[in-house]
């Protein structure tokens, strides 16, 4: 099924990636069914969600049955085009940088960092998690068949580097910078800005002290 061509809630589209990581695992265990309340205590969202959020793309499972584990995989690699593999451009190769890298996503998702560039021609030819570093300068000489972009550099240079990004032909920029760069409308960015998170966590802790008997239930 093509997301773009539906009206699915941009929350539900957030969702759909842990439910495949979570389908995934199961399918690997040789697990061949799982139940709406299964998923819900995997994936930490209620069951009345997901059946929601699953009753968009038509009739995944049965009532009484639960859902078919391999149809369900065959279903998320579809629609989250995970039998293709999406290169990734990594700019700013400082400590950040360097984690993703050595990550590199490759155990859950075929979403993989193809180049790395940075500012620091001391580091250019280096070859981090199997990645070679690239001078900044040289940017959009690298970029055929790149897509999307982590976007780890000062804030200062974010906005500067952005806008290269998207004349270079960027689809979709991931902001780890504090900096709210702006695109055109045709670019999607995800901003996301870690000390903020962090803070917010805190606030939450003391003025939502969780009821853990309620989340147990």
């Amino acid at each position: 099924m093509d997301m773009e061509n539906q009206k699915i809630p941009q929350a539900t589209a957030k969702r759909l990636p842990l439910y495949y990581r979570f389908i995934n695992n199961l399918h690997n265990q040789g697990k061949l069914r799982v139940s709406s309340k299964e998923l819900s205590e995997a994936v930490k969202v209620d069951s009345a969600t997901i059946r929601r959020d699953f009753s968009y793309f038509g009739a995944l499972g049965k009532k009484g049955y639960g859902y078919n584990v391999e149809h369900l995989l065959t279903f998320f690699r579809k629609t989250l085009d995970q039998d293709e593999t999406t290169n990734v451009a990594l700019i700013g190769v400082g400590n950040l940088g360097t984690a993703f890298l050595n990550y590199n996503f490759t155990k859950n998702n075929n979403t993989k960092i193809d180049v790395a560039f940075d500012a620091d021609k001391s580091r250019v030819g280096e070859n981090v998690g199997g990645v070679a570093i690239k001078h900044v300068d040289d940017l959009e000489e690298n970029m055929d068949n790149i897509s999307v972009a982590i976007l780890t550099v000062p804030a200062s240079v974010a906005q500067g580097i952005a806008d290269r990004l998207v004349a270079a032909g960027i689809s979709g920029i991931l902001n780890f910078t504090p900096a709210r760069i702006t695109v055109p409308a045709y670019v999607r960015v995800h901003h996301i800005d870690l000390a903020v998170e962090l803070q917010a966590l805190v606030y939450f802790l003391k003025h939502y002290p969780l009821d853990v008997e309620e989340e147990d239930n």
